[in-house]
Formats: structure tokens, C-alpha cells, sequence
């Protein structure tokens, strides 16, 4: 990767090349061929030319990509935790049921396995700056045909949809952040990020749910879509797209198509098909049963697909992710680290609201009010934690981050009907300190072993490790509790303290499969301050 030293004399990643046609070849494939250099422009590339050159100059660079990345990904996620409590409303509105609409979230989830690997790579290809506002464009699409639903079928299929633009962006920001930033800088990015993605569903509830209380639900789609092209405009200016001549822009862009048709599409399918197949299984397992006959399908298909990936990734030509990769632990580890902490970390947010009715007979407005300690702590802790893990390094904020997570879901473990609320709430901002101060440098260790040209292949496997984490978690910890409930022959009617027994095993599992995440990152080998200076 070509560096420069910008006129300040700091060196860093050179962000004309890395987001340009020269190194990121598809910048040109997805757009006008030689547009750039035209004299005649109009208001909107004017403003662009100047925004652009003036932030390419700034040593501040590297933040104006990332402040403007956020601003989409917050006008992405914001919806995400207030239609969940909206989805009763809509039940009635259709004349359906929620565990139907719970489908607004599994559908999603699918997509995103389904696409973030193709994508990713696509992304590597192509490039991710368009790759990015492609995504935007998509959660658009999205959210008018979400806000336009006039049934349940097409509500499900417009929020499905929404899965595959999450993949596109989701890929496209963290490979542009990466891009970026010095190797030892990303983490104090990631920590921001990582605010952004606990803080966004926090401020949706605050300015969404009054939204959805006097215009409808509807409403909260129409004002996503305003703060999604707020979101295009910026990105559009600030994100550089560079002048290059039509005979350059036409090799480039030949060369993007050459890559994407060589591309290993078998070994990309088969990861893609694995991963949904494993999360459908999930989904269905407590409904229909895990030994039913569509599981049993999901576990063979995930299984023959892991095959057919890893066979793919040791004969391919260009393989999706180069097998030498397998074998660095600071590969492996991280998306350890991120299923096991997305397992507890999930699963234990899906459980407490359960908990808190059924064993403490707590209001919903009880149980949302002391909620949000939990993200409130995740979204402060991570940028804070970005900073100290320049100090303390990444594998030593990586080991605290699970340690915290681990003693939350066993504090939860151990909670009696005597126990105050006070303690729970201790259990709760344990939980997201754990994960608020674990995610940035988790990332940061796993970009630092991949070659930039395949950064969106990283981002797709790290987020397609960390759902794989969530889903299960979700899934396993209620199936637990619930069979728990069946064996002792409770009901919603038993006393509170006979419930809140049947909580304890589902979060001593949390707890375990939290521990193993601590056990990854004991393997993860320590980055050196000086190298990383280095390598910068």
C-alpha cells in the first residue's frame, strides 16, 4: 500500500490512493467514465471538487471520512430498537400476529449472511466508497417501501430487502475506516464506531417513539428516509473521488470486471449459503423444533457448504479469503472473540426484559428505564476505550472487555428475589462496558493482519460472526429457559421467585460461551506499539 507524508510531515495511509480509481480500481465502475474532468459541472460537483480538496489537505482527514460514514450508519440504525416496540401496533394494523413480525428481524438477519460475503468482495473490487452509497440508496428504496407497506407480506419483503443494503454498508464503512486510518489510529475509530452502533438504537427510542406516538408508525420510516439523504449528500462530498483521464478510467474498469467474473463465486456462495442456512436453523429451532426435519436441513446444508468453503479456499485460484489467513491467530481470534461476546452479549439483552416481568413483576416503562444502562454504558465506554487501548494495547483491552462481559451474565446468574436494583443495574452496565471496550480492538488486531485490497472481505466475515453470535444466543438462552419452565410445569401465572430460578442455567451458559471468548483473546498475540508505528 503506497504511503505519503501530508504537508504537516505526519506520515499516513494515503487516502487519494486509497479511495481512488488508481488504487481502488472500481471507483470508475460503478460511475461516469472521465465525469470528473469535465469543465462543465454543476453546483452540486463544484461544492464537491472544493469540500473534497480541502478536506484531502486537512491532516483531519482521515475524520471527516469517518464523522460522515456515521452520520449514514446512524440514520440506519436509529430504527431498529423503536419499530420493535412498535411492532404490536403494526400487528393490529395488519391483523397479524408479532411472532409473525418477528420475521421484520430473522429476514433481515438472513439477507445480510446471504449477501455481506459477495458484497465484501465486491466492495474489494469495485470499491468501497461506492459500494457505500450504493447501500444508502438501498436503505432508501427500504424504508419508502416499508413506509408504503400496505400488507404484511410486503412489509416483510421491504425490511428483508433492508438485510442486503445493511450488508453493503456495514462492509463498505468498516473497510473505508480502516482504509484510512494508521494501523495504530483504528482503534480509536472503531471506538467511535462502536458508539454510533450502541448510541444510534439508544437516541432511536428517544426521538423515534414519540414520533410513532403521534404520527404513526409509518411516520418513522418517512423521517429515516430524510436523514438517509442528508447522509448521501455528505458522503457524496466529503468521500474523494479522483480525476483521471477516460483511457485510465476505462483500463480501470475493464480490470474491476475482470476481477469480479475470476472472483471465486463457488467458495462466496457456499460461505454465504452456510451462514444463512445456520442462522435459519437458529430462528426455527425453538418454534418448530431442532430435530424437525427443515433444522435438521439447515445442519447438513451448513455443514456440506463449510465443506465446500473450505475446500474452496485451499484449490480456488482466487480463493474469497486466502487460506494463509486460517492460520494467523490474530485472524481467527477476533471473530471468536465477536461470536462468544455477540452470544452472551445478546443473549442476555434479549433474556432481561423477561426476566424482569416474570421473575420481579416489573412494568414494561420499569424494565426500558433501567434497559438502558446498558447501551448508555456501551456507548460511552467505547470511545474512551479506543483511547486507552493505544496505551494499554489491543490484546490487553480485548482480555478486560470479555472479563467485564463474562461477570455480567454470571451476576445475572446468581440473582434472587431479594436482589436490588442496584445490583441488576451494576450486572447490566458490566455488560456493556464488556462489549463497549472488546468490539474496537477486536477489530483493530483483525485489520491489522489483512491486506487492504481485501479489507471488505474482513469486515464481511467479522459481521457475519458476530450475527451468527447474536442469533444464537438469542435462540439458545430462550429455549433453555423455556424448557425449564415446561419441565417444572410453571406457568405466566407462577409465583415470581419459581420463574426467575428458571433464568439461572440459561445465563450460566451465557457466562460459559462468554468465557471462551476470554479464552481467544489469551491467544491473541500482542501488537507492539512500534511496529504498528512502522507498518504505518
Amino acid at each position: 500500500m503506497s504511503e505519503t507524508e501530508d504537508p504537516q510531515g505526519h506520515w499516513r495511509d494515503d487516502p487519494d490512493n486509497l479511495l481512488s480509481p488508481r488504487s481502488d480500481p472500481g471507483a470508475a465502475a460503478f460511475g461516469a467514465l472521465g465525469a470528473e474532468a469535465s469543465s462543465e459541472l454543476n453546483w452540486f460537483q463544484m461544492l464537491s471538487v472544493r469540500v473534497q480538496s480541502r478536506a484531502e489537505g486537512s491532516s483531519r482527514y482521515p475524520w471527516w471520512v469517518l464523522w460522515s460514514l456515521l452520520a449514514g450508519l446512524l440514520a440506519l440504525n436509529f430504527t431498529f430498537t423503536v419499530f420493535i416496540v412498535a411492532l404490536p401496533r403494526v400487528a393490529g394494523e395488519f391483523h397479524t400476529t408479532t411472532t409473525v413480525l418477528t420475521w421484520t428481524m430473522v429476514g433481515p438477519l438472513l439477507a445480510y449472511g446471504l449477501a455481506a460475503p459477495i458484497l465484501g468482495k465486491a466492495g474489494d473490487i469495485f470499491g468501497h466508497r461506492r459500494l457505500y452509497l450504493f447501500g444508502l440508496a438501498g436503505a432508501m428504496v427500504s424504508a419508502v417501501l416499508t413506509a408504503l407497506s400496505s400488507n404484511v407480506i410486503m412489509l416483510l419483503i421491504a425490511r428483508t430487502l433492508d438485510g442486503i443494503q445493511g450488508a453493503a454498508t456495514g462492509t463498505a464503512s468498516g473497510a473505508l475506516v480502516n482504509l484510512v486510518f494508521r494501523p495504530q489510529e483504528r482503534v480509536k475509530a472503531m471506538g467511535w464506531w462502536s458508539l454510533v452502533g450502541a448510541g444510534g438504537p439508544v437516541l432511536g427510542v428517544s426521538l423515534g417513539a414519540p414520533i410513532i406516538q403521534a404520527y404513526g408508525w409509518r411516520a418513522l420510516f418517512w423521517t429515516q428516509l430524510l436523514l438517509l439523504l442528508l447522509a448521501f449528500v455528505v458522503v457524496s462530498v466529503v468521500l474523494p473521488r479522483r480525476r483521471g483521464t477516460a483511457a485510465e478510467e476505462i483500463e480501470r474498469k475493464e480490470k474491476a470486471r475482470r476481477d469480479f467474473k475470476t472472483m471465486d463465486w463457488i467458495g462466496s456462495w457456499s460461505l454465504s449459503l452456510s451462514v444463512t442456512a445456520l442462522m435459519l436453523g437458529l430462528s426455527l429451532g425453538s418454534t418448530v423444533g431442532w430435530t424437525s426435519p427443515i433444522c435438521i436441513t439447515a445442519w447438513l446444508t451448513t455443514v456440506i457448504m463449510i465443506g465446500v468453503f473450505i475446500y474452496r479456499i485451499n484449490t480456488a485460484v482466487n480463493p474469497l479469503i486466502p487460506a494463509h489467513y486460517f492460520r494467523r491467530r490474530n485472524f481467527v481470534m477476533p471473530m471468536g472473540i465477536r461470536a462468544a461476546g455477540n452470544f452472551a452479549y445478546f443473549g442476555g439483552f434479549f433474556m432481561f426484559p423477561i426476566l424482569m416481568e416474570k421473575g420481579y413483576n416489573y412494568s414494561i416503562a420499569q424494565v426500558g428505564g433501567i434497559s438502558i444502562a446498558r447501551p448508555i454504558t456501551f456507548a460511552i465506554c467505547s470511545p474512551i476505550a479506543g483511547y486507552v487501548a493505544m496505551r494499554i494495547g489491543e490484546r490487553t483491552s480485548t482480555l478486560a472487555g470479555a472479563s467485564f462481559l463474562t461477570l455480567s451474565l454470571g451476576l445475572f446468574a446468581f440473582l434472587q428475589p431479594s436482589t436490588s436494583v442496584w445490583f441488576i443495574a451494576l450486572a447490566l452496565a458490566l455488560s456493556g462496558l464488556g462489549m463497549g471496550v472488546a468490539m474496537p480492538s477486536s477489530s483493530a488486531i483483525m485489520a491489522y493482519e489483512v491486506n487492504p485490497s481485501e479489507f471488505g472481505v474482513m469486515s464481511a466475515a467479522q459481521m457475519l460472526a458476530m450475527q451468527v453470535g447474536e442469533v444464537a444466543g438469542i435462540q439458545v438462552l430462550e429455549t433453555v429457559q423455556q424448557s425449564l419452565v415446561h419441565r417444572r410445569g410453571l406457568t405466566h401465572a407462577s409465583p415470581g421467585p419459581a420463574l426467575l430460578a428458571t433464568f439461572h442455567l440459561p445465563f450460566v451458559i451465557g457466562a460459559c460461551v462468554g468465557a471462551l471468548g476470554i479464552v481467544c483473546a489469551f491467544f491473541v498475540k500482542r501488537i507492539p506499539r512500534e511496529l504498528s508505528r512502522k507498518r504505518s
